[in-house]
């Protein structure tokens, strides 16, 4: 709360306080690890303080606010779950065939999510609370129930096979069936994944500490012959494996992708919100985006949500497209592909913004026109929203999608006049 009371400090413009900007400024701020109840707050504080537009300063705010909870709509897992499928796809697997390992626990977004979408027999999870593990597969009843109450493994009241175990943290000198002696559950919890016993088709890395894998314990990673003994690793967390771990994953032909490229789903969303506040007056975003006291939403809302959802897998499934593809083409690692269209898309962005091409009236009219979700659209127009939307947000969303889309069609290989003629397909009435 110190930090949003500092920053409106800066953004709020104040008789007698000089600026370097000529317009005003707004930032936006979403939700990690500890700090989603804070959103609501945050939000209400600003309002207090005389922050104009208040509602879009935080996201993942609760429903009474029109927030898009991450968490109740699984935006980031969805997202994460497209690069798991797509895999599958590509490779033919059948998902209820496969096995899956994953860290975070049923009581976090990620892993409760990943657990609820996903079908795969899930081998082992780790969580705060320990180990949970069974090779067999552990029941899905039973760990759907700890999704539903958000509680971590250690609340686990499903049957374990002969080979099952759970370690809890605080457990001390334990026998595993295997017959092989845990010292600390601290410690067996926080290097289970290296721990050889543990293999699965999928590792789905959803929590843990950074650089949890890194180049000098990612050999502990790999079977006696060098293989990996998780053949495909969509990490989910963010930087739980290091570049370097990454690089000698993949050379030893793990198919993996990297936590820039799959999970941007929150971001994605937190984004829509954003929109949203920015797009109505106080009595249409009342009316349209706020739940009421018996916590019921809007039939807008709803459909808002459910656009939010499909713009979030679409970006997906295009971002994993087109690196498996370029790397079915290149040989190049799928990291290297993903810092590769990341710096594409950044440059084409500074570009884009630099350009005239903003004041193109039809190009901005038909590259908005696609950007803006169809609900919001509908609703509110496209003359009012380019009114409400503050002429910074609209020309970096621009900006943005332009270059996110043309990356998407055209791959990062591409000329300038492949760009030209991309954009000469906006500039019409």
């Amino acid at each position: 709360m110190q930090y949003i009371d500092t920053l409106l400090d800066l953004m709020l413009v104040s008789e007698g306080v000089s600026s370097i900007y000529e317009a005003p400024e707004y930032l936006f701020f979403g939700p990690d690890e500890n700090t989603a109840p804070l959103m609501d707050p945050a939000a209400h504080y600003t309002r207090k303080k005389g922050y104009g537009p208040w509602r879009s300063i935080t996201t993942g705010k609760s429903g009474t606010l029109g927030g898009i909870p991450h968490d109740i709509y699984g935006m980031t897992t969805r997202s994460v779950r497209q690069f798991v499928e797509g895999v599958q796809r590509k490779l033919g697997h059948k998902q209820s065939e496969k096995t899956k390992f994953v860290t975070g626990g049923p009581d976090g977004d990620l892993g409760s999510n990943e657990i609820i979408l996903g079908e795969e027999s899930i081998v082992g999870i780790v969580d705060g609370s320990g180990v949970l593990y069974d090779p067999a597969g552990l029941e899905r009843a039973a760990l759907l129930r700890l999704c539903d109450s958000r509680s971590m493994i250690e609340a686990y009241d499903g049957q374990l096979s002969a080979g099952g175990f759970m370690v809890r943290v605080g457990d001390t000198d334990v026998t595993l069936p295997d017959g092989s002696h845990v010292d600390s559950g601290v410690k067996f919890r926080n290097n289970f994944h290296l721990n050889g016993m543990v293999t699965a088709d999928y590792f789905v890395p959803c929590g843990g500490r950074p650089e949890s894998i890194n180049l000098e314990n990612v050999d502990q990673m790999l079977t006696e012959d060098g293989k990996p003994r998780f053949p495909h690793i969509i990490e989910g967390a963010n930087l739980f494996i290091t570049e370097p771990a990454r690089n000698v994953l993949q050379d030893a032909g793990c198919v993996l992708f990297k936590d820039a490229s799959t999970n941007k789903g929150g971001v994605t969303s937190s984004s829509l919100e954003v929109l949203a506040a920015l797009s109505f007056d106080d009595v249409g975003f009342k009316e349209h985006m706020a739940a009421d006291e018996d916590g019921r939403f809007p039939a807008f809302y709803e459909e808002y949500v459910k656009e939010i959802i499909e713009r979030v897998e679409s970006n997906a499934r295009n971002e994993f497209e087109f690196i498996w593809e370029e790397h079915k083409a290149s040989g190049k690692r799928t990291t290297e592909l993903t810092l590769e269209l990341s710096e594409a898309m950044n440059d084409l962005f500074d570009v884009v913004l630099a350009s005239s091409l903003f004041e193109n009236e039809n190009v901005r009219r038909n590259v908005l026109t696609e950007y803006f979700p169809s609900t919001l659209l509908g609703q509110v127009g496209y003359e009012t929203l380019c009114e409400r939307i503050p002429p910074t947000f609209l020309k970096a969303a621009f900006a943005k999608y332009l270059a996110a889309q043309y990356y998407y069609v055209k791959g990062t290989k591409s000329s300038v006049y492949e760009f030209y003629e991309f954009v000469s397909g906006y500039d019409h009435e």
